[in-house]
């Protein structure tokens, strides 16, 4: 079987994304860039799927400018076998993105496609049920265990009340969860044997997808800064403190 993991480039997790002075958007000068933490899950499972001969082979997939090659690499030397970058320089909304994944899907055949359940950058949790939605294939989503039987995956998956566990049949879409696994760190001979793995480059036409935004961005500022915080000594001051600011009568 084979499995499809769709990677991202975004600003690392470690750092404070900077608004443009205008408010056009963020600012990516200088900034350093990873690959979304909830895919960095998906390859790592993936690649332990195929580690246990459930899988044959792990393909990595990456919508973005020439750079996102860095992150295709970095999933190469986690353990993936090949990659696909398609090239484009423009903002892909998850439905385009989720259009550009069926296509490559389709030519590709993959049992499970296992992705992110969100991007860092944007937090949009789309692309997962709308691939499900577009190949018409079933879906579990925000994982926290995959455990494939023959031609079904038990997804354990994480909602507010506790943790639902579900049965799809292949071929299906898996989405990840913080808590499914720890990603392994790329040791130095797996980065230099990753430079040397195939990785094809296309662009959304070669895939007939129309990817003109469908959003604007209107506006983004820095969230309001937190007032601080001011300590009592007592209940009684407490409560004074809470009726002075109108909250309790």
């Amino acid at each position: 079987m084979k499995i499809l993991v769709p990677v991202k480039r975004v600003i690392d997790y470690n750092l404070k994304p900077r608004v443009k002075p205008d408010g056009s958007g963020i600012d990516l000068a200088n900034t350093k860039m990873s690959m979304n933490p909830f895919d960095e899950i998906a390859v790592e499972e993936a690649i332990r799927l195929k580690e246990k001969g459930v899988a044959t082979e792990v393909v990595a997939v990456s919508i973005g400018p020439a750079k996102a090659q860095e992150t295709l690499r970095t999933a190469l030397a986690m353990g993936a076998d090949r990659a696909v970058l398609v090239e484009t320089d423009e903002d892909i909304e998850p439905l385009a993105v989720a259009k550009i994944l069926k296509a490559i899907a389709e030519e590709e055949g993959p049992g499970i496609v296992m992705l992110g359940k969100q991007a860092i950058d944007d937090d949009s949790n789309q692309t997962g049920q709308m691939l499900a939605a577009l190949m018409g294939r079933p879906q579990g989503t925000f994982a926290s265990k995959v455990e494939v039987e023959g031609d079904n995956v038990s997804v354990t998956r994480e909602v507010d009340g506790g943790l639902e566990t579900v049965k799809l049949s292949l071929p299906a879409i898996v989405t990840t969860d913080l808590r499914l696994n720890e990603p392994r760190y790329a040791s130095l001979p797996n980065i230099m044997k990753a430079k040397k793995k195939p990785l094809d480059t296309k662009s959304p036409a070669d895939y007939g997808v129309d990817c003109a935004p469908r959003l604007t961005t209107l506006k983004v500022e820095e969230p309001p800064v937190r007032q601080a915080g001011e300590m009592v000594g007592s209940v009684d001051e407490l409560v004074a403190k809470l009726k002075e600011k109108g909250v309790v009568a």
